[in-house]
Order: structure tokens, then C-alpha cells, then sequence
């Protein structure tokens, strides 16, 4: 069954707003200390940035007729995660939060054109059409900042 396109454009756009929230008033020094859980709130985005364009990819892909090239398992996944952190890792904080915007545009955008097919979350493999995978990073963060005091 597809999903509704406004209603999962909304999903992301909050889910965003979300984490925007999270991270406000952050110093560059808060955003590129590796405090949380080994990582920085910069790997956290640049993290999520790449799920987006692996989503992104695959609303495309899918809304063209084939199938998800994104089917993995539970160990798969995890090594892909560690593969993209560790590709990222010397990424700036500015080409974080670049990678971050542009990626969410490509999202919102691929939703936006996506055919029925494309809406039918049924198709996708490990990026799933509807995450909640932000909000969870969204929520590490929250956590960070409480215990930290910021």
C-alpha cells in the first residue's frame, strides 16, 4: 500500500526540525568533541546524511520499476554504518551540516516525484521508505546534552 506523500514529506520535515532543535546552540567545539557514545553530534549528521541519500536513491530507483539495491542484513548494515563513519570522519563541520541540508532536499524532492510505485512501502530494503532512524539520533542527542549539562 502507498504511503500518503504529504503526510511522509511531514514525517521528514519534522523528524528534521527535530533534530535541528537538538542541536541549537552548539559550539563548534560541542559539535566536534567525540563524547557521545565515541562519536561527535558532526558524525551523528554526517551519519544521517548518508541514510538520506541511500533513501534518496532508492525512492528514485523504485519509482523507475526496479528493486531495492539496499536489502541487507543486520550485520551488513552494521558495517556499511561503520564504513560511512569512518569515510566521513575527516568531513568539516560545515561540509557536515552542507551534507546534512542538501541530502534532506534530495529526499524531499525524490518524495515529492515519486511515482505510486515509489510510495509503496512494501519495495525497500534496509532504508525503508518511512524512517524513524532520525528521530533515535535525534533522541542520543537530547540524552548527550542532558547528561553533559548543554
Amino acid at each position: 500500500m502507498a504511503e500518503d506523500r504529504d503526510a511522509l514529506l511531514q514525517h521528514y520535515r519534522k523528524m528534521r526540525e527535530d533534530l535541528l532543535s537538538a542541536i541549537d546552540g552548539l559550539s563548534d567545539e560541542l559539535m566536534t568533541e567525540p563524547s557521545l557514545d565515541g562519536w561527535t553530534v558532526k558524525d551523528h549528521l554526517g551519519h544521517l546524511a548518508l541514510w538520506d541519500d541511500v533513501r534518496t536513491s532508492e525512492v528514485v530507483r523504485i519509482s523507475a520499476g526496479h528493486d531495492s539495491a539496499w536489502r541487507m542484513t543486520g550485520d551488513q548494515d552494521e558495517v556499511f554504518s561503520a564504513l560511512g563513519h569512518d569515510l566521513r570522519l575527516a568531513l568539516s563541520l560545515d561540509q557536515a551540516r552542507w551534507e546534512l541540508a542538501t541530502s534532506r532536499q534530495r529526499l524531499l524532492d525524490a518524495i515529492s516525484s515519486a511515482t505510486a510505485r515509489g510510495l509503496d512501502a512494501s519495495l525497500y530494503g534496509e532504508a525503508g521508505l518511512r524512517s524513524l532512524h532520525e528521530s533515535e539520533h535525534t533522541g542520543w542527542i537530547n540524552r548527550w546534552r542532558v547528561e553533559r549539562g548543554v
